[in-house]
This record gives structure tokens, C-alpha cells and sequence, in this order.
């Protein structure tokens, strides 16, 4: 066990050995470095002004990726590499993406221009094919009112294209090996009278950590718990970060199923939940950002209980069950039976979330998820829609449908998967009592995202578009290419 803080800051080894659980890496900064070229703007992960790179060692190799140091905790930089916006300029030359920031006229007021910045110098390092939609999909965490897209889009071209050849890359071996020295198993314990940070090594400790401490908060990413710290002004005196426990967020892919680990972060799952389905794919791409995808993990995501999270309806769909863990005791549930009510889930005292079983779709099922939003890339939903049916001989044998934005937790639409079995693809009249259906298993609010009218309304016309579709599919045609993105690809 050790009871300090270990990063590198730009390359340079970094102990804090006295700090409290809920600071953030913001405060840090602006607060103690002194270091203001990171910005606060919306303190909730939105607006991409606090942008930061961290680099860590992902499947054996260092890798950089923006992430939102507003929400993000001090403790959670540990055993990575802190790059700033203040760091970029070498005796006074600028960085590359800062030059082209300037020569292509990509800031106005240049509040947000260090988040670009910083999210460019991500990319820049990614080794990603550098496209226009490539920097769309980069830059969906930054936003700016008052320059405009296209300049800045037009500085990411010129500099992100080119090959890097900076002090990062200068210095890349030798920080890569100073990383891999720092991914031990000991435990990371920081206390000071009441108030505790604890990063277990090992799932066995973790679990451990969550009964002796059952009123601590259990941390993955913080892209919620963040906001209590941020928005609600929640102190958290104890804080069991998870984001150290090797195995955790492992990720096992067999034939017939997933099983990820709850520490997995959407970055990590991208490409194998991408795997089960264009739709889920384009689903997970525009939920939150690359920032929020960096640290959000799914396990968090379903802990947490939110009725608009993306994850539920689409696991739900597919028939996931979750594996939770009380010290050494686990037990496996549907992952729907998880969700008992608004803000309460089947979980006891420091009892953990530890795994989600995702089944594979098989040939004869077909999968539709739509995400609804006002704005179409980092926008929390005002509905979620999955659909996952068996279909024999062009009739349909058996219906998963989940929704999240519809009820107070994500929720099946049991009543609309009984109307479902047995219809006929190609006959629509018999789709009618499903669609109609809808209206007896949800009761949905009207808030600031949509109208309860519009919800419904919305969720029968997704479930008219997934069968015209289905129905298509099953009778030979290609699948239909009626989603945004691929009018984004024709454009490119």
C-alpha cells in the first residue's frame, strides 16, 4: 500500500501525498499550479474548455486521450501523464495545433481555444486517419459560439494531417516506460481524519475496500459524480476510486457473449459493442464525447441508476444480466431486474457492480436502437429505443423492447413484446396492437428534453421505422441507410 498520489506532469514524476477526495483536477490546476490556461467553463463536461490530454498505458502501449478535467478527480490522474495547454509551447514556439489555430483563424473570444487545442493534440497523437468526420467526431466535446466550426475544423486539417514532431515525441519512449513502472497492485490510500481516497490494486481488495467503507462513494469516471461535486455542491469525504483494480474493466468476447467488466470505460467496449450491431455502434459513438467516453465506464452508467442513461435500453434489449459482488459472495440478476424504481436499484450496502453478460445476437435475430436528442452529438437523450426480435419464416417468435427516457428507470415494454409475437413482417396491419401497445407499459413526463405527447409519439414511430426496416431486411433487401451518419459519410 502507498498513501500518495504518483503521475507524471508532462513527463515529470509528481507526488501529492495530501489532497482532498473530491478535488478536482480543474481546482488543482487553476488553484494550487497556478496553471490558468485551462479553462472553467460549464463545470459539468460539456463545453470542453478545461480540456486536458492524459496518457496512460492502454493494452501495453502509452496512448493520449482529452478528458474533461472539470469533473475529473485529482486521484484519478494516477499513473498517468498530465499534459496541459501551458505545456505545449517550446521556447516560445508554438505547438502545431496552436500555430494552425492561429494561422486558420480558429478563435474569436479564445475562451474555449485551449479545449481545441488540447483536443487536437489528442488526435494529433492518435494515430487515427485524419477526415473531416474524424474531427467532427474529435471536436463533439468542445464547443464554441462564437467562431465558428469550419476555421477551426481548417486548423485541425493543416496540423493533425501532419506526422507529430514535438517534445511528446521526443520524450515518448522514455515516458512510456515510466508509465509501465507505475501500473503496480499495491493499494493507493490517501486519509486524512475523516476524509479518505482509496484505489485498490487488485477486484479482491476493491471489494474489500466497498464493505469496510459502505459510506463511501464508489467512483469509476466521474462523469456523474463529478456534477454532485461541481453542480450540487455534495462533499465527498470518502471516495473509493475503482479505476485501479486490475481486471476490472477486462473485456472477454466468446461466441455466444460479452462479458465486460464494470470498469470498463466506453472507450475501452467501443469496438466490441460495436461489433454486435451498426445501430448499437453509431448509438455508443454519439454518446457523450470522446472527453466523456474516456472516463465513463457502462458499469457506472448502470449503477447509477439514471433513467435516461444510454447503456440500459440497449443491454436490456439484448438480454444482459449483471454479476454483483459483496466482498466475496456474488450473484447474477437480469440486468432489468437492477432497477427497482426512481433512484433506487438492487443493490445493498457496499455491494458492487462487477459485470455485465452481454448475449451475442444470433443470425435469425435482428437488433434497431435509436437515440433521440436535441442535438444530435453530446446531448443527453430525451429517448432511447431498442429493439431486438427473433423472426421464423417472416414472422416474429420472440421481442425484447427497452426504453429509457419513458419511465422512471430504463424499462421493457412487456405488454408491446406480447402484441409482437406472432405478427407477420410483411403484413403492416398487424403491427398496429404492438405499436399501440406502447401506451399501456410507459406513462412518460413531459420536462426541459420533451413532452410526454412527443415521447410516445416518438417511440411508435421508432418502432413503425425498426419493423419497415426488419421487414426489409428479412425479405432479402439491404438494410436500410436512413441514419444521420450516413448522410454525414456521403457528405465526406
Amino acid at each position: 500500500m502507498r498513501n500518495k498520489l504518483v503521475f507524471l506532469r508532462n513527463g515529470k514524476r509528481q507526488e501529492i501525498s495530501n489532497f482532498s477526495p473530491d478535488e478536482t483536477l480543474l481546482d488543482y490546476l487553476r488553484l494550487i499550479e497556478r496553471k490558468t490556461g485551462t479553462k472553467e467553463g460549464c463545470n459539468e463536461g460539456d463545453c470542453g474548455a478545461c480540456t486536458v490530454s492524459l496518457g496512460r498505458i492502454r493494452n501495453g502501449a502509452l496512448s493520449y486521450e482529452p478528458v474533461n478535467a472539470c469533473i475529473l478527480l485529482l486521484g484519478q490522474i494516477d499513473g498517468a501523464d498530465l499534459i496541459t495547454v501551458d505545456d505545449l509551447a517550446e521556447n516560445s514556439k508554438l505547438h502545431s495545433v496552436q500555430k494552425a489555430m492561429v494561422d486558420h483563424h480558429g478563435a474569436q473570444c479564445g475562451f474555449c481555444t485551449p479545449g481545441f487545442v488540447m483536443t487536437l493534440f489528442s488526435m494529433h497523437h492518435s494515430g487515427e486517419k485524419v477526415t473531416r468526420n474524424s474531427i467532427n467526431d474529435w471536436l463533439a466535446g468542445n464547443l464554441c459560439r462564437c467562431t465558428g466550426y469550419r476555421p477551426i475544423a481548417d486548423a485541425a486539417m493543416a496540423s493533425v494531417s501532419q506526422k507529430p514532431n514535438d517534445a511528446l515525441m521526443k520524450r515518448w519512449d522514455e515516458t512510456e516506460k515510466a508509465l509501465k513502472k507505475l501500473q503496480g497492485n499495491e493499494d493507493l490510500v490517501v486519509m486524512d481524519g475523516e476524509n479518505v481516497f482509496g484505489a485498490p490494486g487488485t477486484i479482491d481488495h476493491l471489494a474489500e475496500a466497498c464493505v469496510r467503507y459502505p459510506e463511501a462513494t464508489i467512483v469509476s469516471g466521474a462523469t456523474d459524480v463529478g456534477l454532485w461535486i461541481t453542480k450540487q455542491l455534495r462533499a465527498q469525504k470518502q471516495i473509493i476510486w475503482t479505476g485501479r483494480a486490475k481486471g476490472f474493466d477486462s473485456i472477454k468476447s466468446s461466441a455466444k457473449q460479452l462479458v465486460i467488466g464494470a470498469g470498463a470505460t466506453y472507450r475501452d467496449a467501443y469496438d466490441a459493442l460495436s461489433q454486435l450491431d451498426s445501430d448499437i455502434e453509431e448509438v455508443f459513438r454519439r454518446l457523450g464525447s470522446r472527453h466523456v467516453r474516456a472516463s465513463g465506464t457502462i458499469g457506472g452508467n448502470i449503477a447509477n441508476g439514471s433513467p435516461i442513461g444510454d447503456s440500459p435500453p440497449i443491454l436490456i434489449a439484448l438480454g444482459a444480466s449483471l454479476e454483483l459482488r459483496h466482498d466475496k459472495k456474488t450473484r447474477t440478476l437480469p440486468l432489468e431486474d437492477f432497477f427497482i424504481e426512481y433512484g433506487k436499484q438492487d443493490r445493498k450496502v457496499g455491494e458492487l457492480v462487477a459485470k455485465i453478460i452481454v448475449p451475442k445476437p444470433k443470425k435469425n435475430e435482428y437488433v434497431r436502437a435509436f437515440k433521440i436528442s436535441k442535438r444530435f452529438d453530446q446531448d443527453i437523450s430525451a429517448l432511447l429505443f431498442a429493439l431486438k426480435v427473433t423472426v421464423q419464416r417472416g414472422r416474429i417468435v420472440s421481442a425484447r423492447l427497452a426504453c429509457g427516457g419513458m419511465a422512471g428507470t430504463p424499462k421493457r415494454a412487456k405488454q408491446c413484446e406480447a402484441k409482437l409475437l406472432g405478427i407477420v413482417l410483411a403484413d403492416e396491419t398487424s403491427w398496429e396492437g404492438a405499436i399501440a401497445a406502447l401506451t399501456k407499459d410507459y406513462a412518460p413526463l413531459s420536462d426541459m428534453r420533451a413532452s410526454a405527447e412527443y415521447r410516445m409519439k416518438t417511440a411508435q414511430n421508432l418502432l413503425r421505422k425498426a419493423l419497415i426496416e426488419i421487414a426489409d431486411e428479412t425479405a432479402g433487401k439491404p438494410r436500410a441507410q436512413t441514419r444521420v451518419s450516413g448522410f454525414r459519410e456521403a457528405a465526406e
